[in-house]
């Protein structure tokens, strides 16, 4: 154990996610555990500009694994993009004799942890969470599995009016840059297409499915839309112009929105975020620094955070394939 840390903050940034809480959970009862004071940064980095502090212990963590959003707020801080910012950041951890942090989050704050560290060469372990599952270096993203369940209960709901009225649904869902919710929500929700940004299907090619479902006897079928679709259309756009090329089809649109980030989360994201937790703790006391916890191949792993903020994530191929072959 790293005799100079004494004192580890947590802090929430940038979106929340469902298991943000249980991740904070994890990190506040691992330092009890381990005889290291905590100190939890209310509204992200904002919060520590301002040192928005307050002492955690056991305790204090009661009854918030279940909820979701994230109980130490979350706000974008421009002050923090300047090294004005950040020196003022770091004398309020120094004044509060906080020794290391844990920053729950995406991207965006993982960069800010980075030049942080850099900056100061002040201890910091990242923990992923982010539905949308975009972060290189882990399988799964903390809200990533809750945010997949909600969608599919969604488009179930949808599916029973589809098809009491014969209409065809378009369903966005959130992803801009990357489809892991449109794609695994889609097969598992038995979506008769999925549109996401790693693959561009096509227009014709949309119309000619949908014409084969016609043709095959469905009479409602579900349209999967991420919103970094390549159509070069947005869902709106979409409806409209299949509406004016088939027009036996009755087409109805659902944005399903930020209700993706919300709800109790699931026990894989629980169990997850209490997983990181433990291991981002353990990290920092064992003297590692400027990592991401991640999880692979059901174990857990540390990343440098440059490249978890640089990599890339992949679409799943095979389950590219397992999608076409379903919505035969």
């Amino acid at each position: 154990m790293s005799a100079e840390i004494k004192k580890i903050a947590v802090l929430t940034s940038g979106g929340d996610s469902p298991g943000m809480n249980a991740a904070i959970r994890s990190v506040v009862r691992t330092c009890a555990y381990m005889k290291v004071d905590c100190v939890a940064v209310y509204r992200g980095y904002q919060g520590m500009i301002e040192g928005d502090f307050k002492t955690m212990d056991a305790r204090s963590v009661n009854n918030i694994i279940n909820k979701g959003g994230t109980i130490l707020k979350s706000a974008r801080c421009d002050d923090f993009r300047t090294p004005e910012g950040r020196k003022t950041a770091h004398e309020q951890l120094l004044k509060a004799g906080i020794d290391a942090f844990v920053v729950i989050g995406g991207d965006g704050s993982f960069t800010g942890a980075m030049i942080f560290n850099r900056e100061f060469n002040f201890p910091v372990i990242g923990i992923p969470g982010t539905i949308d599952n975009d972060i290189f270096g882990t399988t799964f993203t903390l809200g990533f599995d809750t945010a997949l369940n909600t969608v599919v209960e969604c488009i179930d709901k949808i599916r029973d009016t589809a098809s009491s009225h014969n209409r065809l649904f378009f369903v966005e869902v959130m992803g801009r840059d990357v489809g892991h919710i449109a794609l695994n929500a889609g097969v598992g929700a038995g979506a008769e297409e999925i549109l996401i940004p790693e693959e561009n299907l096509g227009l014709d090619r949309l119309l000619e499915s949908l014409k084969r479902s016609k043709e095959s006897g469905k009479s409602s079928s579900i349209v999967i839309v991420a919103e970094g679709d390549k159509s070069g259309k947005n869902v709106f756009e979409l409806k409209e112009y299949v509406e004016e090329h088939l027009p036996i089809y009755d087409v109805r649109v659902s944005v399903l929105g930020h209700m993706q980030r919300g709800g109790a989360p699931s026990c894989f994201d629980r169990v997850l975020a209490s997983r990181m937790g433990v291991k981002a703790v353990e990290a920092l006391l064992e003297g590692k620094t400027n990592l991401m916890v991640g999880i692979q191949d059901n174990k857990l792993t540390l990343t440098p955070i440059n490249k978890a903020i640089k990599g890339h994530t992949k679409i799943d191929k095979e389950l590219i394939r397992v999608s076409e072959i379903m919505t035969t």
